[in-house]
């Protein structure tokens, strides 16, 4: 490889890095609205429950089950969260490979 086709390389996944930054920061927030949602209507539906007066020992399976979509919802978006933290990591280990083949052809 010529040390410009690295340092090219380089530059890419060094801006593709700086986007996965903003990306992460927008899913972190896409995951914590999420869990703000799900627990919220979680803890309306228990507590209508319990104003019912549901049998206590079945408020909190049911209430679960009332909101497992956006249980579902939580989930994933913490699995998309979980997604491009490992994204990030792939860049960086790419950029030091690419920065170790630099430095060893510079050497040559």
């Amino acid at each position: 490889m010529e040390l410009t086709s690295i340092t090219q390389e380089i530059h890419i996944a060094a801006k593709r890095l700086r986007n996965s930054n903003e990306e992460l920061y927008r899913l972190g927030n896409e995951k914590a609205e999420a869990e703000r949602v799900y627990r919220t209507e979680l803890a309306k539906t228990i507590a209508v429950m319990r104003y019912e007066k549901v049998q206590a020992t079945l408020i909190g399976d049911l209430a679960r089950g009332q909101v497992a979509d956006l249980k579902f919802a939580r989930d994933l978006s913490h699995d998309r969260y979980r997604s491009a933290l490992s994204a990030i990591e792939n860049l960086r280990t790419e950029i030091n490979a690419l920065q170790s083949i630099l430095r060893v052809q510079s050497e040559v």
